[in-house]
């Protein structure tokens, strides 16, 4: 099967439907597929008191392994959950039981939010074949399917061979080219619009409240229904038309920490541009930066 990734056409296996999402349906069907690997995401800001791993640990999906994604992280870093070294990833991935060839489903426990964040870290390390669960748990839960508690099972450890795609991320440099570059390049911001517009404050210390010149406010929940399901490809068109979005060079995706910014890049994908680029760093570090212009209103 082949799919576009804006002018690139990027191989993908059978299996998956041509859309970075999966219905609590599909799932229900391929769920004992000894290819299939089905994995938790949830993650919650540092303010929030609930426990990802927690809850994992007393319902889930069956056989789903939790996905850490701050320690699945660079530690190294003073940024929050930035991208892993490559070998690190591979390392996590073979633990977990997936490999080359294994179809990857990711959900989370909002719905869809963080989930997003790691289906497009998994494209970032060239593994084409993951979807995200729409709609995450509440909707797997909501259609009545099994629960599992206990225990989590132990998987069998397999080869997982990262191939960075450099082409999906960037960083505060190329943020600025593109801005030089008279804003040829889309930048899509997922924060609220008070936090966008520079009247709230932000929920890390320490970062100027506003956004960088020329980026489009597109909401993350603006692309969800109620329900926490991403809207159709109609809906999400008109939306990101309205939004401005320019049509040629790739969108530079960005939130508060990387993690929203990557619900649009799966929104993105779902209209069929599978080019959408994440700013890994996002207003973490442009808000936190003393050298970048950072601009407030609409």
């Amino acid at each position: 099967m082949k799919r576009r990734a804006g002018r690139l056409s990027v191989a993908r296996m059978s299996g998956l439907p041509d859309d970075p999402l999966v219905s609590a349906a599909w799932l229900n069907e391929r769920i004992g597929a000894p290819d299939i690997r089905v994995l938790d995401a949830t993650w919650f800001m540092p303010n929030d008191p609930r426990d990802a791993k927690a809850l994992y640990a007393e319902r889930r999906i069956p056989g789903a392994i939790f996905f850490d994604i701050d320690e699945s992280s660079d530690l190294s870093s003073d940024l929050p959950h930035m991208l892993p070294p490559p070998e690190k990833f591979a390392s996590r991935m073979k633990k977990a039981g997936v490999g080359d060839g294994t179809r990857v489903i990711i959900y989370d426990n909002h719905g869809l939010m963080t989930a997003a964040r790691v289906w497009w870290t998994f494209r970032v390390f060239g593994h084409e074949d993951v979807a995200v669960l729409d709609g995450g748990f509440p909707a797997w839960e909501k259609a009545g399917y099994e629960i599992e508690t206990g225990a989590p099972r132990a998987r069998m450890e397999r080869h997982f061979t990262p191939r960075v795609r450099a082409d999906l991320v960037r960083n505060l440099t190329d943020v600025q080219r593109a801005i030089d570059g008279g804003n040829k390049t889309s930048i899509l911001d997922a924060r609220a619009a008070p936090r966008f517009k520079g009247e709230a404050p932000e929920p890390r210390a320490g970062l100027r409240s506003g956004h960088m010149p020329g980026a489009l406010n597109v909401p993350f929940g603006s692309l969800l229904n109620a329900d926490g399901t991403m809207k159709p490809t109609d809906e999400l068109k008109q939306l990101f038309d309205g939004a401005g979005l320019k049509g040629n060079a790739a969108p530079i995706c960005s939130c508060g920490s990387g993690i929203t910014a990557a619900v649009i890049a799966l929104a993105l994908a779902r209209t069929g541009r599978w080019d959408a680029a994440v700013y890994d760093g996002s207003w973490s570090e442009w808000g936190g930066h003393p050298d970048t212009v950072v601009v407030t209103g609409a």
